[in-house]
């Protein structure tokens, strides 16, 4: 797979990723931007423009935007996180002038036309609400609205109904003009796919991006604390998290690594311990969820009421087991090869392939060759995964229950003290 980078004058950056045997291609423009770049009165705005642009551009309106793609067997979507928006599809290699046009008019040409606003404005509200229905979605909400108090970073990604119902054309527009700036987007290809071609297509509809707007960004500052919420529902849901790293971290392939070995999957000393010895949950897991500047480690369960008050104890038990001492060889051996089995796997996706490259440019500036990841995860051991786990659970927690319903629970001075 050869990588090609390109560099329009406005500064927008052009990638193929060229794959000859395949008869596709995934492409992409990724904007470094989302719910973490937001003010409190534009929370969930970048969302809203996501949806927003399939409803209509100065070339095609929505239905015309559905069927160019799917008449040629084409997909296209959406996402947004809390620091990308991403607008990609995949086609058939012949069809790349038209996905690229496509892609293109969403960021440069969008209408958002005041009727198709109002629909898409109630789409998302019932979006939100259903978000709300849903609490293993909800206690995540609520985990990180008290590791980030009163920061971009600690808000929805959806926003509020009342933020969305408010945004209006001229707001919009003028958040893609200050956020949606060429030093601030790139676009991939990856497949059979000329580079030059398509560096060429990407110039041609993108050249009259701004190259650059200022704007304020949150520094995410880890804080922690406690929110417990009632709710008459079956299950509790847990989550107690710790300050963990962001993607630029130097340790940060060690907490992966850490991650995978406490609740990283069934072999897992969370999974093994409290549902296949005790029987205490369904799901359980570990993670590190990285952003810019800092990052949140933290572990997820589901449990009845009654198992609760085991349940804590049992988790904050395996916590003191993984700062206490070493992990074995064959738990450091099964992490990395799992880590480096996910990720040479999902490199033989073209679409994986593209998030990837477009991720680690807006993050680092350069595509980081799988060689030097590996070799990272290689050179992890037992000492640096000792201090890491120690080092982590250290930081004040964040603990959030969700479905107490009023009954008894370990509290947050309770967790405080066991983890002491």
């Amino acid at each position: 797979m050869e990588i090609k980078q390109s560099v329009l004058k406005n500064g927008l950056r052009v990638i193929t990723a060229e794959r000859p045997q395949i008869e596709t291609v995934s492409l992409g423009i990724w904007v470094n931007t989302g719910s973490a770049c937001e003010t409190l009165e534009d929370n969930g705005i970048s969302h809203f423009i996501e949806h927003m642009v399939f409803k209509g551009t100065k070339k095609r309106n929505s239905l015309q935007i559905s069927e160019d793609i799917e008449n040629v067997g084409g997909a296209t979507n959406a996402y947004t996180s809390r620091h990308f928006t991403c607008f990609y599809a995949k086609m058939l290699k012949d069809d790349l002038e038209l996905a690229a046009d496509v892609i293109c008019d969403f960021i440069t040409d969008p209408t958002f036309d005041n009727e198709e606003m109002r629909k898409e404005k109630e789409v998302v509200v019932q979006e939100i609400k259903q978000s709300t229905d849903t609490p293993d979605d909800l206690v995540f909400d609520y985990f990180q609205e008290i590791a980030f108090p009163n920061q971009a970073s600690g808000r929805t990604i959806l926003g509020s109904i009342d933020n969305v119902r408010s945004f209006n054309k001229d707001r919009m527009l003028n958040y893609m003009k200050t956020h949606y700036t060429a030093d601030r987007m790139v676009a991939v290809g990856v497949g059979k796919i000329d580079h030059d071609k398509f560096v060429k297509i990407i110039e041609d509809r993108m050249n009259s991006v701004n190259t650059h707007a200022k704007f304020e960004e949150d520094l995410q500052k880890y804080v922690g604390g406690c929110k417990i919420i009632d709710k008459d529902i079956e299950q509790t849901h847990f989550v107690l998290g710790f300050e963990g790293a962001s993607y630029k971290n130097e340790d940060y392939y060690k907490y992966s690594v850490l991650s995978t070995i406490f609740g990283g999957g069934m072999s897992s000393r969370l999974f093994q311990e409290i549902r296949e010895k005790r029987g205490l949950v369904y799901t359980v897991n570990s993670f590190n969820q990285a952003l810019k500047h800092t990052g949140i480690f933290g572990i997820y369960a589901g449990t009845s009421q009654k198992e609760l008050n085991e349940l804590v104890p049992v988790v904050i038990n395996e916590i003191k087991k993984i700062t206490s001492s070493k992990v074995s060889d064959v738990e450091l051996n099964r992490a990395k090869t799992q880590i480096k089995a996910s990720l040479l796997m999902s490199l033989e996706s073209s679409s994986t392939t593209a998030e990837i490259i477009a991720r680690q440019m807006l993050l680092f500036n350069r595509v980081i060759p799988t060689k030097e990841i590996v070799e990272k995860i290689e050179q992890i051991t037992k000492d640096d995964l000792l201090l890491v786990a120690q080092k982590i659970f250290s930081s004040k927690p964040t603990y959030t229950l969700l479905g107490s319903n009023g009954k008894d629970y370990p509290d947050y001075d309770k967790v405080i003290k066991l983890l002491k």
